[in-house]
């Protein structure tokens, strides 16, 4: 079952639209540098539930962070496995006996999931949104893309609450349902919080006045884009401050590229919910690889990638993959038969998943949003991040003429990172 709406304790103040589990998270990090900070901070988070409703058994302190056995895809060594951690909901959690569940106080914040079609990014979703009602945060379930009339009635179900907000979190700018809802509200504060390294892009292109359009996109899709472009003109527009309306952006990504337009205020996310809630964690003497969809998204050549992965893993003793959650089922068995790597499908983004642990003293990264985000959630646990840079020549001929640039910032403006040379990675 998909996740309940939670019945509304009042009208929300703060409205949070997320298409994404790492939106979610960034979502979570700065309403407890935001929210939580207006009121009393919310108990620590319970680990997400079983993918079925059925609930499991708490662990103890000792063996929070150990993955039990689970399995993977058909025919294939893949893992799931992100272990359970007691929290509040554990508690009375027994027959009827124990103290009653702690139930934390409403914040004010209603969180939107336009829930995306993607399997493994619903998955992730449903178990950040447990973590999200745990903080004291309402969250709402649109099917957003469940049909032809979907878009029609979410939108019309959300009017009355965009209307009503004073603040407005999103966590996808690019994102035409969010723009769409962009030109309903009247709020007088927008926030923008990561969605990867998009954010780099958002921020570049409002600085130069241009449309959004992500950075892997070659070019106009036709006549859609004509007809949307009223609206993302809008969206644009609400996104500029003035003297009406204040934008922010909280970002891991404190290097950008470009001076943000003035008046917009950058924050930093320096992910202390995370490393407050989570970890410390056990620390093992493998190195782990993470994994990227820039195969999916078209930007590089499958097989290309896939020599670079059995390079990685053959020259630094890589033994578990963690793949993204949009990487294909069949890519992810080719990694697996190929290098031997276990492959591990993470239930919740990947930083939440390292600060629980177990993760390698080394973790390989290509660049990706990572590359900035993991330094943060696991600092002071003397785990190193490494990122390996992407070879040109790996780049498929369909890829964006911004792709090879992108990828260089995303790597040149990643910090506490070690680099690595593509170069000899470079044949398939």
């Amino acid at each position: 079952m998909e996740a309940a709406r939670d019945p509304a304790p009042g009208p929300a103040r703060t409205l949070a639209f997320v298409e994404s589990p790492v939106q979610l998270l960034n979502v979570l990090e700065w309403a407890y540098a935001t929210v939580a900070g207006e009121q009393s901070r919310p108990p620590r988070p319970s680990a997400a539930p079983a993918p079925d409703g059925a609930s499991r058994p708490s662990r103890s302190p000792r063996t929070a962070g150990r993955p039990g056995p689970a399995p993977g895809l058909p025919g294939s060594p893949l893992a799931r496995g992100v272990p359970r951690q007691p929290g509040p909901r554990d508690q009375g959690s027994g027959a009827g006996t124990g103290p009653a569940p702690v139930r934390p106080e409403p914040t004010g914040l209603l969180v939107v999931v336009l829930a995306p079609h993607d399997p493994m990014s619903r998955g992730q979703l449903r178990r950040m949104a447990e973590l999200a009602r745990d903080q004291g945060h309402e969250v709402r379930w649109e099917e957003a893309r469940g049909g032809p009339t979907a878009p029609v009635a979410t939108v019309g179900g959300l009017a009355g609450p965009l209307r009503r907000a004073h603040r407005i979190v999103i966590g996808d700018p690019f994102s035409r349902y969010v723009q769409l809802l962009l030109t309903i509200t009247r709020a007088r504060e927008l926030v923008v919080v990561d969605d990867g390294t998009a954010t780099m892009e958002f921020v570049a292109q409002l600085a130069r006045g241009e449309s959004l359009v992500r950075w892997h996109r070659r070019g106009s899709r036709g006549a859609r884009d004509l007809l949307f472009a009223p609206v993302s003109a809008s969206a644009r527009r609400m996104l500029t401050p003035n003297d009406r309306r204040s934008v922010e952006v909280f970002t891991s990504f404190t290097a950008l590229p470009v001076e943000p337009p003035p008046g917009v205020q950058v924050r930093a996310n320096d992910f202390a919910w995370t490393r407050s809630a989570f970890g410390p964690p056990r620390i093992s003497r493998g190195t782990d690889l993470v994994g990227t969809s820039l195969v999916e998204t078209g930007v590089v050549d499958p097989e290309h990638y896939l020599g670079a992965v059995a390079a990685l893993a053959r020259n630094h003793g890589a033994t578990r993959y963690f793949a993204h959650r949009r990487e294909s089922a069949e890519k992810l068995r080719r990694i697996a038969d190929r290098t031997g790597l276990e492959v591990v499908r993470p239930e919740l983004p990947l930083e939440i998943v390292a600060r629980r642990g177990p993760v390698g003293r080394t973790v390989l990264s290509f660049p990706s949003t990572v590359v900035h985000t993991l330094p943060l959630a696991l600092a002071g646990t003397g785990i190193t991040v490494a990122v390996c840079d992407i070879d040109p020549v790996w780049l498929t001929e369909h890829a964006s003429p911004r792709a090879e640039g992108f990828l260089s910032e995303v790597t040149d403006t990643a910090r506490d990172v070690r680099r690595l040379p593509a170069s000899p990675l470079s044949a398939p």
